[in-house]
């Protein structure tokens, strides 16, 4: 109590300075002459302002009522277009906050010396001012929120005139005041002075402001439109439209960061979108960066393909130099300031004892205080956001320079790196390389600072510095391992989660075929496997990133009990003003110890990310020479290849196509034909130039069309596929459509043509992909067109019909190159090659090489015996006897193609959600709380998160407590003596540091537990959900979406979120702490405090809505690059053979700048706040000084006041950091939020219900009896199967037949349960497949799918991922699907390699491996859906042998497009628009002529017999 009435005393004594340097005035002391008495002036200025107050207020009311009558503006956004508006507002807030200032002082004062008329009305004058200019600041923001007008008011502009006239003549009558009395009180002249500065600043704006609105007013109606009965038209702008601010802000704009406001305003006011956000400045831009970093390569690297690290380094350096030579000025001045202040303590508590050199000398000293920390924090400012746009733009050239290269890379290269691999040069190493502008300037900058803290620490202490430097070096030294291991772990982190990227995104790819399988738990194992690997390096990363924060706080402790026992024992004596500095200096000189070793680790980090991205960089390109490309009609030839010899693998001793010798005139139709693996696709593959070639010619005449044999479908709009870059021209799109079968489809679409598609067409059927892909080529009107196996995906009639039409219709005077199993479509062409082993075996017309050669005649002969099964019946004869019955037939299979199977998924979102493939979801408004709660309390229920706050405030006490131990009990001078003994100073402030020490450790051991820990749960939950989640899930989400989560969020959760929280609650207690201690030399600092962190809380508040918003549009716009990167490498031949790099490039280039936008703004925005803030704090540490110097000498202990202005030297950093925390804390917790979305997902049912499992040997005889069967995909969709009931016997095999669309997908899903009946029931030897659990249910059931997939890894995991079986079993399968022998002959046998997706194996043996697991399993119900439909027409009789032979006793159901392989089975169901149209014994629906099914049988015989005619024709001929 003592104290605070000593310190209380001294503050009043201290306003007594300021405000009572002349006697009481008195209106009788002036006379008569009222008009010239400040006092009296006091009363007139008063009456003036609460005049405006009144005004104001009335304003206000009248502005509601009549706002409530006019609500079309009510809720609009605008941007404030009155000239000087901000700094008009701030000028009112800050005129309030000195005038509360000024009436604070005040009412100390006069409390303490009595009351008097006078002084009340002084007091009343600078209460009423304080209020006044309150209420016009708020009345400025809320009038002009949702206003039309684009100026002042009249009154307050006169006002404000007259308020600059009465300031005037106050100032003139305090002058002549002065003069005559020689006496009058500073505050009168602060008041009056200030007043009529800011009169000057409002009267300009008046003026001015009137001057803008009479020139702008045109401008206003040229920009929105016309404007209706004298209303401006608003229109909003878009930020893709906008160029940034940035561009055109001037100087003041630039310094303070102002041009972000606007958008900062926007985001507070409404949920920002990315439209809301301007497009970059060109340099930022991709399109303005790439083209530098391109060139400056392309000069270093001359002639050679190869590129170094130097090269890479050098270009990017090149591409930024700009920003990194100005932020290079900026760090030299913030680091230069930043010491200015430990240099001057000093000087400052010898002041304060009254060694003083000079008059007015404490004036100075807080001028060199405030002046070096404003210099300070507005250089770091601008250096931490010219860094950040040096990275931005290098990242974005980077990642361009990468993509580019993605669609020129050799397959050759290709094969060396998967997808994932490519995707993470992009999407983690140029990142990092971006994030490396924050360590860029450290190498020299520690320098200085080492050199700065030393001559500080030798001006203070001597040869003690020496200790000092020696003591620093050790800590650094001690951080070297920490800092090498940290970079050992951190590498092999970020191996292991490559590793789990490549897993994970692999099975997600692939989730349909695992869920049908039952295999999807083992996958998850698997990727929780791997998962484990990861969190070993994880946890060694973390823990030891702990100690290395634990030498890091820890330092300076450690640095200051060295040198200051060095002092003790050289015997230099220790003042508490050179302690206090020296303890300032340790803090800073904290930073370049712990950086150091950080530094490093980032070099070392990010020239292992030069080094892979150059190497990526130097892999080859397609060489541009491997096909000679002509001018259209410039040659009669289209195609020609001349001795070509051609291998995927270059080193390999045979090539993969031999001595291959071709020429195809313009108009030509060639078919290419053979087994599975003789190089048809690859023959394609080299007239586009995609293989390497070894030796020949290859020319080419005119433009290309490629239809790839697996469909390349782009995530987007039907009609963006179709037209492909190209402009829409109706009539000839139409055509188009009808000529591939799709304008049905699109009409039963909800949204047609304009159905968004899903990530690699996942919500369409293979048919429907494969037209789309017909018809984009067909819409090109290219000059050669190149089919690989179109026709296998879809059914009889419909490739009867795309044949007709495009091939021999629209085509028809094209030259069209076609890949065909199908040996039907072979007679219409003009020249057809065989291969086989790479060897164009026949070359000829059908006629000929049916007579030349053996190898065609295998292939007809497969054909004929197919079609044995048609020669009992005279299919052939009716049909091309009688042509109404094939158009009957053609008739009814239009007739009832209502139902479609994109119903199942494209619709699956339609109807009242709207498209399958929504915009991502993301959060809007505050984080809840809520999930902050669930954070915390994941781990242990939340029952260590107590310990780390104890740990942090006993730190916090601790720590003070040993820095007050040496400033009270060492001297403040030489001349005083000391309170302690030397070793007993240095012994407690030892015990003091190792306790320290001791909380410092047990808090970070602390955070990483709970954040390792809390981590986990939340991986491990959120995989469980999304490996439960149905498929509809997966077909309606972008896997780019999930890999996002588990990547980029999960690794914020794994890394950062716990440290950000933690550090957060400690921030505050050390600012509580700083608080503390400055108020125990000045307790009116908190009063200052409290009211600054009040502007601090509203600011956070105001900036924090679009910082939010930005940091969920980076996380929302990253997946859009990586998705489009992943289709482009994915589909980079067929948009080479289109030529439309030049297209994909250009997108490529607005999504990276679509995702760099948001970043650009959230670091200015960032910067914005933090300028204001330090800006705040600036003004209550200057506050604290001026207190300091004003008071009377030997008021205040100056070791006290000196360890106040130690710490107030971390205030505005203290104060900024906590905002900043709490902010990168409020984005953080964004990725907690999108992961806890994804653990609450809707699951499937019970993978096992325990009550009801069934018999091991389960199923028995196979019967599938459906009862009233209907299905569909949402409660608001129509029903996609409307009432099926039959029965597939046991043992017996089921054709199911139908036009795409009918159902058949619909019906399999269902038995498998991937869709849940509706109504009905499916029963399985009597058993309800939906009474038992999925697993129990899939596990029992085998299927072969449309798109045959391959997993990574070998032969053996392909086929036995449950490592179920021997390897006898395996060869004994691999045999019997006719792949036994092509696996012996690799060197690895069983464990030969697969590569992603199994690239290295044709399609028809892709489909081979599949039918292998099937084998493996020999369930008692098969489904073949599309099995054979990539295999040639005698390998699928020798898979139909065997499955006869091997699945003879089980129910064996075969979705199939060839009439072949279903005219065997015992039963045929016909579906038709989700019914059933027919269901009999094949041979009794063919003896009824008018059976939907004979009509299909019909025409594919009369498709069929068209290979005879065609011989007897070209017989004719000859």
């Amino acid at each position: 109590m003592e104290f605070l009435h000593k310190t209380s005393s001294s503050f009043l004594i201290t306003v007594s300075v300021f405000l009572a340097e002349s006697r009481t005035f008195s209106f009788e002391n002036m006379g008569g002459d009222l008009l010239l008495n400040p006092v009296f002036l006091r009363f007139f200025t008063a009456s003036l302002h609460l005049v405006l107050l009144v005004v104001v207020l009335f304003s206000w009311v009248f502005k509601k009522f009549r706002s409530n009558g006019d609500e079309r503006w009510k809720h609009s956004v605008r941007h404030v277009s009155v000239l000087y508006y901000r700094p008009t507002l701030f000028s009112c807030l800050g005129l309030s906050f000195f005038n509360l200032i000024l009436c604070v002082l005040n009412l100390f004062y006069w409390y303490r010396n009595g009351w008097s008329d006078e002084k009340i009305l002084t007091l009343l004058d600078l209460g009423v001012r304080t209020l006044a200019w309150l209420a016009l600041y708020l009345f400025l923001q809320f009038h002009f929120l949702n206003s039309r007008e684009n100026k002042y008011p009249f009154a307050l502009r006169l006002w404000w005139v007259l308020f600059f006239f009465i300031s005037c003549y106050c100032l003139v009558i305090d002058v002549s005041y002065y003069r005559k009395h020689q006496t009058l009180s500073t505050l009168f002249w602060a008041s009056d002075i200030v007043s009529s500065v800011m009169g000057l600043v409002f009267s300009y704006v008046a003026f001015l402001g009137k001057k803008m609105d009479e020139d702008t007013t045109l401008q206003q109606h040229l920009l929105n439109g016309s404007a209706a009965n004298g209303r401006e038209s608003h229109i909003p702008l878009k930020g893709d439209e906008t160029v940034t601010p940035y561009a055109t802000a001037g100087i003041y704009s630039l310094f303070s960061f102002s041009w972000v406001g606007p958008l900062i305003s926007l985001g507070y006011k409404k949920t920002l979108n990315l439209e809301d956000v301007p497009q970059l400045h060109n340099p930022d831009t991709a399109g303005g960066a790439f083209p530098i970093l391109n060139r400056k390569l392309e000069s270093y690297r001359g002639g050679s393909n190869r590129i170094t690290t130097i090269m890479l380094a050098k270009a990017l350096v090149f591409t930024s130099r700009r920003e990194i030579a100005v932020s290079a000025v900026y760090v030299l001045v913030s680091t230069v300031a930043s010491y200015v202040g430990p240099y001057l303590i000093d000087t400052f508590v010898q002041y304060l004892n009254g060694h003083r050199h000079f008059e007015n000398e404490g004036f100075v000293l807080v001028s060199a205080f405030f002046i070096s920390k404003l210099f300070e924090c507005l250089a770091q400012r601008h250096w931490f956001f010219k860094v950040q746009q040096a990275g931005y733009r290098a990242s974005a050239a980077l990642v361009a320079k990468i993509y580019n290269k993605g669609l020129t890379l050799s397959c050759q290269s290709k094969q060396g790196q998967t997808t994932g691999e490519i995707i993470n040069y992009m999407s983690v190493d140029a990142t990092r390389i971006g994030h490396f502008g924050w360590y860029m300037h450290d190498p020299w900058m520690v320098v200085l600072q080492v050199v700065l803290a030393l001559a500080i620490l030798y001006r203070n202490l001597g040869l003690a510095s020496v200790a000092a430097l020696i003591s620093s070096v050790l800590v650094m030294l001690a951080n070297v391992p920490l800092g090498s291991l940290q970079e050992k772990y951190q590498d092999e982190l970020m191996k292991s989660k490559d590793k789990r990227m490549k897993v994970t995104s692999e099975v997600l790819r692939n989730m349909r075929i695992l869920k049908l399988q039952a295999w999807e738990l083992r996958f998850l194992y698997k990727i929780l496997d791997v998962r484990n690997d990861e969190t070993i390096w994880l946890k060694k990363y973390l823990y030891t990133k702990a100690v290395s924060t634990f030498v890091f706080l820890d330092a300076p402790i450690f640095v200051s009990v060295v040198t200051f026992g060095a002092c003790m024992l050289m015997g230099i004596p220790l003042e508490s003003g050179k302690i206090l500095s020296a303890v300032a200096t340790f803090k800073i000189l904290q930073e370049p110890i712990y950086k150091l070793p950080d530094t490093v680790s980032m070099i070392v980090q990010t020239k292992v990310s030069l080094d892979r991205i150059a190497s990526f960089l130097s892999l080859d390109d397609l060489p541009p020479d491997v096909v000679e490309k002509l001018p259209a009609n410039s040659s009669v030839t289209a195609v020609e290849v001349i001795n070509g010899n051609f291998s995927w693998d270059v080193s390999s001793p045979s090539p993969t196509l031999k001595d291959i010798n071709f020429r195809v005139s313009h108009g030509m139709r060639v078919a290419i034909c053979g087994t599975v693996g003789s190089g048809k696709s690859s023959l394609l593959s080299c007239i586009l130039g995609e293989m390497p070639k070894i030796s020949g010619v290859i020319r080419l005449s005119g433009t290309t069309a490629y239809v790839a044999q697996s469909p390349w479908i782009q995530s987007g709009k039907i009609e963006e596929n179709i037209l492909f870059g190209t402009e829409m021209d109706r009539q000839r799109y139409d055509r188009v459509l009808e000529a591939c079968s799709l304008k049905k489809d699109l009409e039963i679409l909800s949204f047609g043509d304009q159905t968004v598609i899903g990530e690699r067409g996942i919500n369409l059927s293979g048919g429907q992909k494969q037209r789309i892909q017909i018809a984009r080529a067909l819409y090109q009107d290219a000059s050669i067109y190149l089919f690989d196996d179109p026709f296998s995906a879809v059914d009889a009639h419909t490739g009867t019909h795309i044949f007709n039409e495009c091939i021999l219709g629209l085509l028809d005077s094209k030259t069209v190159i076609y890949v065909t199993h199908q040996v039907e479509f072979l007679p219409a062409a003009d020249l057809i090659l065989v291969m086989k082993d790479g060897l164009i075996k026949q070359a000829g017309k059908y006629s000929d090489i049916l007579k030349s050669g053996s190898d065609f005649m295998e292939l007809v002969g497969a054909h004929e015996v197919a079609l044995s099964a048609l020669d009992s019946i005279d299919a052939g004869k009716s049909a091309v006897g009688e042509e109404k019955s094939f158009k009957n037939a053609e008739s009814v299979l239009h007739e009832h193609d209502s139902g479609n199977d994109a119903n199942d998924k494209v619709d699956n979102g339609g109807g009242n959600k709207g498209q399958l493939v929504e915009e991502e979801e993301r959060g809007k408004g505050n984080v809840g709380l809520s999930v902050y709660w669930k954070y915390i309390t994941t781990a242990y229920g939340g029952f260590l998160v107590p310990f780390p706050l104890l740990a942090q405030i006993l730190y916090q006490v601790l720590q003070i407590g040993s820095n007050y131990w040496m400033a009270w009990a060492t001297p403040v001078s030489k001349d005083v003596a000391p309170h302690v003994q030397g070793s007993i100073l240095i012994l407690v402030y030892v015990a003091l540091s190792l306790g320290c020490s001791f909380c410092i450790f047990a808090r970070a051991l602390l955070m990483v537990t709970i954040g390792y820990k809390t981590a986990n749960i939340l991986f491990n939950k959120m995989h469980l959900c999304i490996f439960r989640a149905p498929m509809s899930f997966f077909d309606s989400t972008p896997s780019g979406r999930i890999l996002n989560r588990v990547s980029a969020d999960q690794n914020k959760v794994d890394l950062n979120m716990a440290s950000i929280i933690g550090q957060f609650a400690f921030v505050i207690i050390e600012l509580l702490g700083i608080i503390a201690i400055m108020s125990q030399s000045a307790w009116q600092v908190f009063i200052i405090f409290i009211l600054v962190s009040a502007i601090c809380i509203w600011l956070q508040r105001y900036y924090i809505a679009s910082a939010r918003e930005l940091t969920r549009l980076c996380g929302v716009c990253k997946a859009p690059v990586i998705q489009h990167f992943s289709e482009t490498l994915s589909g980079s031949s067929t948009i080479r053979s289109f030529g439309q790099e030049g297209r994909f490039h250009d997108r490529g280039m607005r999504l990276i700048d679509g995702y760099s936008r948001p970043k650009f703004y959230t670091a200015a925005a960032l910067e914005w706040l933090c300028i204001r803030l330090d800006v705040l704090s600036l003004v209550t540490f200057a506050f604290s000084l001026i207190f300091l110097v004003a008071i009377p000498e030997g008021t205040i202990d100056p070791s006290l006041a000196g360890l106040a202005v130690t710490y107030g030297l971390n205030l505005n950093m203290m104060q900024a950091l906590v905002v900043w925390i709490l902010c990168s804390m409020e984005n953080g917790i964004i990725s907690v939020e999108r992961i806890l979305q994804y653990t609450s997902i809707p699951i499937e049912p019970a993978l096992v219900v325990e009550s009801n499992r069934p018999e091991s040997h389960w199923p028995i005889h196979g019967e599938v009896d459906i009862q009233d069967l209907q299905v569909r995909y949402a409660p608001h969709m129509p029903f996609v199967l409307r009432g099926i009931t039959c029965t597939f016997l046991g043992g017996k095999k089921t054709g199911m037949v139908g036009r795409t669309g009918s159902g058949k997908s619909t019906l399999i899903q269902t038995l498998f349960r991937i869709v849940e009946p509706t109504v009905g029931k499916i029963l399985i030897d009597g058993l309800d497949i939906s009474t038992i659990g999925l697993h129990d249910l899939r596990s029992r059931l085998s299927i072969i799918p449309q798109d045959p997939i391959m997993f990574e890894g070998t032969i053996r995991s392909n086929l036995d991922p449950l490592q179920e079986y021997t390897d006898e079993q395996i060869w004994e399968a691999l045999d019997k699907c006719q792949l036994g022998d092509e696996v012996r002959r690799k060197t690895g046998k069983l464990d030969s390699a697969v590569s992603e997706n199994g690239e290295n194996w044709s399609v028809g043996q892709r489909q081979l491996v599949c039918l292998g697991r099937v084998l493996l399993k020999k369930s008692k119900v098969l489904v073949l859906d599309e099995a054979t439909a990539s295999v040639d027409t005698a390998t699928d009789n020798q898979i139909q042998q065997t499955l006869k032979q091997h699945f003879s006793d089980s129910t064996v159901i075969t979705i199939a497009h060839r009439i072949t392989s279903v005219l065997d089975s015992d039963v045929v169901l016909l579906l038709d628009n989700g019914l059933v149209k027919e269901y009999d014994s094949p041979e009794k629906l063919l003896e009824d002529k008018s059976s939907s099914f004979a009509k299909l049988v019909a025409e594919y015989s009369m498709r069929s017999s068209s290979s005879s005619s065609s011989e007897n024709l070209s017989n004719a001929r000859a």
